[in-house]
């Protein structure tokens, strides 16, 4: 498949197909005797771990062991568990990179299927750990376990879990029950979304291919592409409304059994931050809403004319550049800029491009989006649909980073690794940042604006939309505690969090209603949002002190990547200086982005 460049006179030329991955160093296929071998090794190292559980009595209630029993007990578990969710996530890996790649692989499907099943174990097991370390002496396991003081934010995060725990044959059918509840309709969603075909002027397309050209350079084009998802997306609203509501519903009821008291408490838990962070961080991103309105506003005025943007020119490109970005292109630019940061960085992302660890063509059956997953420890796969603009390079660098923390993160055990959603996007942003920052250096005024366009783009995205999917989120918990919603009402909440958020920088009569249908997060862990507003404003307040002090931070960076699974978020800032409850560092992390907003309005008023 050749994508056609969207910009100016080089749109008559093909330019070289984006790769594909190679999963094969893996396992050489699905149907294959090492990935069969590779399976039925996981499953058996998660019932020997489940063995090893029940002879170490590994469960709830009064323990009574002596310590030495307990440190023996602690140190064989822990080793057990780590090894064997290493082998489980490979394998569990490997069928999920084929499925997001593939929806329609009847066999990959299959093996999903499985190995969810299975996981219902391993989740029984996850309860049975968290209980057995509420019944212990914590100190004194920490006091005489090398292996437990290197696990310590673990154990103390296991202990916290243990007393949201229900009984032990509530956790059981609550974890069973999962697949048929949550789980399927989470798996339902990804499987409409990625199989929906959309008519536009006669030709039917992927939804990715249709929401692709919310890009696209002519405005005729994307109002249509606009009406046209829009269409689409009513056509499947019923299904996934019933989605919706039943995996909200399970999250109400298992959050409030466990006494979390709410959805959000969980997510926060989760995420290693605390309400004092949240609050802070939400509160210097309403005072920034009005910055993003002028954004918006500037941006409406040379997209259309308008006051406000339509929501089909919210991505909208701008500058009259001619750049293109084929393939070869952005890996030799992001080789070299990853090289002026450091040696190491550049010698992975090498590594990534020779090794094929990347799936960049877009294709039907193909997810939309973009993501990077650990496979195994330090190696990585990284999907995107890429697009040969400075977006798509952006989208690379910034899941590169991902796969650069992954690299950190090598020498470290599964329970060490376990990073929140809010601290993995601290590489992703940082790497994304560099790239950008190299772009715009040597650029023209044109592709200046194209660049920084594309950054204000994302950061009002990752700041004004995600809000609005927040509120969107609270407001449809707290209502399904009562009784289901329509899809009209989820509609009508999604509009009403899109106004409060966007304001009027957005026509009000041009939104997207659709918008929870559209995201896979509403469909998984719940509160999924709000972390990638965290990992932005981190990721922009650790970039200013690379640049105030290149010298000290290497070091103390890489290590801060290594250790996210094993501090909390406020202990990892303080490392750099950093309050992460105090609104200034939020506040000082958006002026960066209130300056790209400056020179925004300038570019476009040259123009």
């Amino acid at each position: 498949m050749e994508i056609p460049s969207p910009n100016g006179p080089a749109s008559a030329a093909a330019l070289p197909t984006p790769p594909r991955w190679d999963l094969s160093p893996i396992f050489p296929s699905l149907d294959s005797p090492e990935f069969a071998a590779g399976f039925a090794g996981a499953l058996a190292a998660l019932h020997d771990l489940k063995a090893l559980f029940d002879r170490e009595g590994i469960a709830g209630g009064k323990s009574g062991a002596s310590a030495e029993d307990e440190r023996a007990s602690f140190e064989s578990v822990v080793t057990a568990y780590n090894a064997a969710i290493e082998s489980i996530n490979t394998v569990r890996g490997y069928i999920a990179l084929h499925v997001s790649t593939d929806s329609r692989n009847a066999a990959a499907q299959a093996k999903l299927s499985e190995i969810r099943r299975e996981m219902v174990t391993l989740s029984l097991l996850d309860k049975r750990l968290a209980a057995w370390v509420g019944t212990i002496d914590v100190d004194r396991l920490l006091a005489s376990s090398e292996l437990a003081r290197t696990h310590e934010f673990a154990i103390k995060q296991l202990r916290i879990q243990s007393e949201r725990l229900m009984a032990p044959g509530e956790e059981d059918l609550a974890a069973s029950l999962h697949l048929a509840g949550g789980g399927a309709w989470g798996k339902l969603h990804g499987d409409i979304t990625s199989q929906l075909i959309v008519s536009l002027d006669g030709v039917e397309q992927p939804m990715s291919v249709i929401r692709g050209l919310a890009s696209n350079e002519d405005r005729e084009t994307r109002r249509k592409a606009y009406e046209a998802e829009l269409a689409a997306w009513e056509r499947v609203s019923i299904p996934l409304c019933a989605a919706m509501n039943s995996i909200k519903h399970e999250a109400n009821v298992l959050a409030g059994r466990r006494g979390w008291g709410d959805v959000l408490n969980v997510a926060l838990y989760n995420n290693h931050i605390d309400r004092p962070t949240l609050d802070a961080m939400m509160t210097a991103a309403r005072a920034a809403f009005p910055d993003f309105r002028r954004y918006m506003r500037a941006k409406a005025r040379v997209v259309s004319g308008e006051k406000a943007l339509a929501w089909y020119d919210l991505f909208a490109p701008l500058g009259d550049s001619t750049r293109t970005w084929a393939w070869p292109e952005a890996e030799a630019f992001i080789e070299k800029q990853f090289g002026a940061y450091s040696d190491k960085m550049r010698q992975f992302a090498v590594r990534a491009f020779r090794e094929k660890w990347i799936d960049a063509e877009p294709r039907p059956g193909k997810r939309d989006g973009a993501f990077c997953m650990g496979i195994r420890p330090g190696e990585s796969r990284i999907m995107q649909n890429y697009k040969p603009a400075f977006d798509g390079v952006g989208t690379l660098a910034h899941e590169l980073g991902h796969g650069y923390h992954n690299l950190c993160l090598a020498d470290r055990t599964n329970l060490q690794r376990q990073t929140p959603s809010t601290l993995a996007e601290t590489a992703s942003i940082f790497c994304e940042t560099i790239a950008r920052g190299a772009a715009l250096k040597d650029a023209s005024k044109e592709d200046q604006l194209a660049i920084v366009e594309d950054s204000l783009q994302g950061s009002c995205q990752v700041v004004v939309d995600i809000t609005s999917r927040f509120l969107f989120e609270q407001r449809v918990l707290e209502r399904r505690k009562d009784r289901e919603l329509s899809v009209s009402e989820l509609c009508d909440i999604m509009r009403g969090a899109q106004l409060e958020t966007y304001g009027d920088g957005l026509n009000a009569d041009l939104l997207h209603p659709y918008m929870w249908a559209v995201k896979g997060h509403y469909y998984g862990s719940s509160f999924y949002n709000f972390p990638y507003m965290f990992g932005l404003l981190f990721g922009l307040g650790l970039y200013a002190i690379y640049k105030r002090e290149p010298d000290s931070f290497y070091g103390r960076y890489d290590d801060l990547l290594s250790r996210t699974g094993m501090a909390g978020s406020v202990e990892l800032a303080q490392g750099f200086g950093i309050d992460i409850r105090d609104v200034a560092f939020w506040n000082a992390s958006f002026d960066q982005i209130r300056a790209e907003v400056s020179l925004f309005e300038q570019l476009t008023s040259a123009a």
